[in-house]
């Protein structure tokens, strides 16, 4: 019973804290079709002029089960050390590990790694390695986004839709959305190629509102994934995510509702930060 019970806790905690809303909230998945990138066209690569966040930017979450402090997340951004189709990169780290008495039911030590296109923020990269109780798992994408294609450490190339993201960079191309005339009621939706499927990842925009957390107060944007039935999450109000309100946007609170009560995750810490942060204290 303990270990089902922990089980349910942690496995969304970690999605929970590497994408944010945007992998709990994959609508649709689809099966792509295998490929040869000797038969696909030569696509051109588009250029964001995003200004959210670059080299050095550090972001550290703590998540909490009740009172208890369960598990923690860092994101760390550094210069690529190697270029992709002559394109300049970002090498983005994401940590993730359970905390105190959770390593003794369901031990956790994650770690993602995306190589995200400077100037496309798009990722030519992808590496998973994920020990999560007695699951491990590790797992490598090449993409090949000239030519809207992956190719998986199994061998197997996959066409997938133009500029799709992987499971950690999502998270930050949403960070480049422009929500300055955004309205309650739009939605969001961002490619994603997770697991060797396609999944549409979809956001809702609620609207603006001051948050009070344990690092002060933020003007934020509130957000909710459209969910599907029977997904971890069965109704949009069970998960809840604010994002400051700011070129940054930078998650500081999410709130969900799992099967065996709820989870919380906060920022505790940032460093590096491209722009000023939306804090009114």
């Amino acid at each position: 019973m303990e270990w089902n019970l922990t089980s349910t806790i942690m496995k969304p905690t970690i999605l929970l804290l590497f994408s944010i809303i945007w992998i709990v909230s994959a609508q649709g998945q689809t099966k792509p079709l295998k490929a040869s990138l000797d038969t696909l066209p030569i696509l051109d690569l588009p250029d964001i002029n995003q200004s959210a966040f670059g080299e050095g930017e550090y972001l550290r979450f703590r998540l909490h089960y009740g009172l208890i402090d369960a598990g923690e997340a860092e994101l760390s951004i550094y210069k690529a050390q190697k270029k992709f189709a002559g394109r300049d990169a970002l090498h983005v780290v994401g940590k993730g590990r359970t905390l105190g008495m959770f390593n003794w039911f369901f031990k956790v030590k994650d770690r993602y790694e995306t190589y995200l296109d400077e100037e496309g923020i798009f990722p030519w990269e992808f590496i998973r390695d994920i020990k999560e109780g007695g699951y491990e798992k590790f797992q490598t994408y090449r993409f090949h986004q000239d030519k809207a294609a992956v190719t998986t450490n199994k061998g197997d190339t996959f066409k997938i839709p133009p500029l799709s993201q992987d499971m950690l960079s999502s998270f930050y191309f949403a960070r480049t959305l422009d929500f300055s005339q955004a309205k309650p009621g739009d939605v969001y939706t961002i490619p994603t190629f997770v697991d060797d499927e396609q999944y549409p990842l979809m956001i809702k925009y609620l609207g603006r509102e001051k948050l009070k957390t344990r690092t002060g107060t933020y003007r934020c944007m509130k957000f909710v994934p459209v969910v599907q039935e029977g997904r971890i999450f069965e109704e949009e109000e069970d998960m809840t995510v604010w994002i400051t309100d700011d070129k940054n946007r930078i998650p500081v609170l999410a709130k969900a509702k799992v099967l065996v009560g709820s989870i919380k995750m906060e920022l505790v810490e940032y460093q590096n930060l491209s722009n000023p942060i939306a804090k009114v204290d």
